[in-house]
This record gives C-alpha cells, structure tokens and sequence, in this order.
C-alpha cells in the first residue's frame, strides 16, 4: 500500500499512521496548491460505537520545503480535541445529525490550525469542527451537508476540510503481498504456472474502507519561497512535500482517578513523502528507523533506492519476462533513474519541458512543479504517460502511482539516464490491473476531492468484493 502498515510499529499505531499523500495545483484555482493527508487507515465503516477519529494526543503535520535542503521551510499543524456532549449515554449519536453543533452528536472532535515559518508559529483556527463518522442514512441523512459546514475559507487565503472520507487509493493488496503475484500477469509466475492457467481479474483490496483527511489548500505564494520568477524551470516553483505525525516521548497511565496522560519532548513517529518509498524500498529491519528521521537523512536509504529488491524480485518471480532488467540487476549498475524520480527530484534536460529537481541533497519528498498547469485531460500513469502535471510531479488522487512505480523499478524509466538501455516489453505493460473507476465513492472535481465516505448501514463486509 502506498503507507497502509508499512513498518511494523506503526502498523501498531494506526491513529499515528500517515497512509497517504496528495500534492498537486488546484485544477478549478490554478494559484493554489491543495494537499491532502491521510491517516488511519483500513476503516470498516461500520465500525462503531466507537467510530474512527484522530488523536487528541498526536501531533499531525505537513511540511513544504521550498529551498531543496529536506528540512521544512512551512509546516501546517494539527492538534485535536475530543469533547463528550453526554457522559452518561454509550452512543456515538442519540439522533439524526444535520449539523455540526446537533445535541445528537455525542462525541464531537475539533482542531487547532498553526502555521509555522521562519520559526515562527501563527495560530490560524481556533475549535474548528470535523464532521462525524459517516454512521448510516437514518443517522446523517445528508452527509455532504455536514461537509460543507465542516469546509472553511480562512482569512489568511488557506481552505481547509479535516474529517473522515473514503480511501482514494487502490491497489491489488491480496496478489501482490502473495509472493508478488499481479493478477493480469499471474499465469507467468514461476509459482502461478502450476497454480493458474489464465490471467485473473484484479480486486481492489481498500475499497468500501475510509480514512481521515486532512485537506488544506493553500495560495502559492505562501509555499513557494520569494522570486522574480517562477518560470518552469525555475527552482523556485519547485516544492517538496511530506507528512508526520508525532507523540510525546513519554506516557503516563492513570489509575482509578487519574486519566492516562503525555509528556515530554514530541517525537516523530510516522512519514510519508513519495507512496510506497518505505513500503517497498526500505528493508523492514529499518522501517521504524526511517519513520523517525526527517527527509534531510535519506542519504543513509540511497543505497536501497540505487539497488532496489523489487527489481531483482522480479525477473525470479517471472522468468523470462524481464531478461533485460535481469541483466541491468546483474551489472551492479547504480539505479541513477530511481534517485532522480524519488531523492533529487528529476532533472532539466532528461525530459523535454520538464524538471522537479531539487538540488543535489538525497530526500524522500513529493516534489511538485507548480509552475507546471493542471491538465485539462489527465492521464493516470502521469508523467510516463505524457502528463506533466501527474506523478511524480506531485500527486493527484487518481494517479495510478502503484503501476507507475513498478514501470519504474521494472526499468522503463532508465533510458532517461542511459539511452543505451532497451526497456523489455513487459515493463511497459506490467500492472496490477485496477485504475481510479475500481474505487466505489466517486472522487469529487473539487475540493476536497476525495470521495464521501462509505457509510456503516450501506456497507456490510458481505458487500466487498
């Protein structure tokens, strides 16, 4: 998954659990960029009475670094609180809800907004409201309303939405994770040739599942550093983006009169700059390492990026299908294609009209062109695909990352670093199979995009494919 449990801590900490991240400019408001965070996944809408919901204890940021040095130059904080309207009731909801402030409502969570540059904090909101958990029909009649009351326009020009919405991300988790089977291909694994005789459909592991999102969208000028010009190819437009989140370093637990309580320094415990950079390039016995470190250290993960396992995975489990990559694996060669698309961002020069680099320091961060204008027909497998304004120049939420991924790794990007290097047919072709029409909730035109989450009276287990 892009980072659904992708270390073995934080697999254990889903409340603290980055799943997902989007940056890409606004298609309907050019001038703005809009980034989306999501957190705590593999939602079962159903899941109550003590439905899903952020962290009073967690710290949840996102960070944009404008200078290329794989430190934050603007952070945007989240901090929430969790009031209980009626102590004496084990419901989540006595009532319809048709309002953020309805005494139906019996747990409600709220957010405080910092804006953090130049060492500077600036509280931007104060108790702004998320909206429930998408209960059922009879609870919320009219869940997009509660989503409208819930989406504000500050007066600093940033919008904001933080609430619960339907997991936007698909991927085939029950083929690849059994010995990296995809299902379009599976009659040519070196297992599958005994086990399957065609090709099978495939099933998109997190659908009918919800996330938390946090959803900000923010003017240019208030994350792209100062210049005269933002041309382009101008360093300047470039952005490079991450999320954390963190606890404090120690925790008390109460006893019969006194709650469990935090203190001390806060620690990062979780990260997520490109999708799928510690779920499948990180070794797992340093996943929890890289969960803790900022982007300015990635340098230690260099290695891993220039020589990933999956690439030398995949002609073993298809033999015959990528002799050239087996021969490229075999060479020893540096994998310079993978450091450009995932640590220095990808220079002038190897693509026409094109560059997200960054500079020459090694960070794991979703690096955006925003000089680069919204596509008026997106392509999903993004830049591979001819579409300058998808992945990984940024990320849209109906980018294909994991197929342009493993197009990547599979060596169809190396001729951008070594003309002399001849793709194999399959790295053009391979695929889990599902693209953004296998997600049931309709991803939305605007903001915030993703789309409403399932609700629990709608979507029994039963219902999932």
């Amino acid at each position: 998954m892009s980072s659904h449990r992708e270390a073995p801590e934080i697999s254990k900490d889903p409340v603290a659990d980055s799943s997902d991240l989007y940056a890409f400019v606004t298609p309907d408001r050019p001038d703005s960029v809009t980034l989306i965070a999501n957190y705590v996944p593999l939602q079962l809408p159903s899941g109550g009475p003590n439905f899903f919901e952020f962290g009073d204890d967690v710290r949840y940021e996102i960070h944009i670094d404008n200078d290329g040095d794989g430190h934050p130059d603007v952070t945007y904080r989240f901090e929430f609180t969790t009031e209980i309207t009626n102590p004496n009731s084990f419901l989540y909801n006595t009532g319809p809800i048709d309002s953020l402030d309805s005494k139906n409502l019996n747990r409600r969570q709220f957010y405080r907004l910092t804006r953090i540059a130049d060492g500077r904090e600036h509280v931007l909101a104060r108790k702004l409201p998320c909206p429930p958990c998408n209960v059922g029909p009879l609870s919320i009649p009219k869940y997009n309303d509660l989503v409208r009351q819930a989406t504000f326009n500050l007066s600093t020009g940033e919008k904001v939405f933080v609430g619960q919405r339907a997991d936007g991300f698909f991927v085939d988790l029950g083929a690849i994770f059994d010995l990296g089977t995809l299902r379009p291909f599976q009659q040519l694994h070196v297992a599958g040739k005994k086990v399957f005789r065609e090709p099978g459909d495939p099933v998109n592991a997190l659908d009918r599942m919800n996330v938390h999102s946090i959803a900000l969208q923010v003017p240019l000028g208030r994350v792209r550093r100062k210049s005269n010009r933002y041309g382009h190819t101008d360093r300047a437009s470039i952005i490079g983006v991450w999320t954390t989140a963190s606890r404090q370093q120690v925790k008390i637990l109460g006893d019969k009169v006194a709650k469990d309580s935090a203190t001390g320094p806060w620690t990062q415990v979780s990260r997520l700059g490109n999708p799928l950079f510690n779920e499948v390039i990180v070794p797992m016995a340093q996943k929890d390492l890289w969960n803790t470190l900022p982007p300015s250290e990635d340098k230690r993960f260099a290695r891993f990026v220039e020589q990933p396992e999956l690439a030398a995975l995949l002609p073993v489990l298809y033999p015959g299908v990528f002799p050239n990559l087996d021969r490229l694996n075999k060479s020893k060669k540096a994998r310079a294609d993978l450091v450009a698309i995932l640590l220095t961002g990808i220079p002038s020069g190897l693509i026409d009209g094109f560059t997200n680099n960054t500079g020459d320091v090694q960070a794991d961060m979703l690096r955006l062109n925003t000089a680069i204008r919204p596509s008026a027909r997106p392509n999903a497998l993004g830049v591979i695909g001819g579409d300058l304004a998808g992945f990984p120049n940024g990320r849209r939420v109906t980018d294909d990352v994991v197929t342009i991924a493993l197009r990547a790794i599979a060596g169809l990007t190396v001729p951008l670093v070594d003309k002399n290097f001849k793709p194999d047919a399959a790295a053009n072709a391979v695929t889990p199979g599902l693209s953004a029409k296998d997600v049931t909730a309709p991803f939305l035109r605007n903001f915030p995009f993703l789309g409403t989450p399932y609700d629990g009276f709608n979507n029994p287990p039963a219902s999932r494919s």
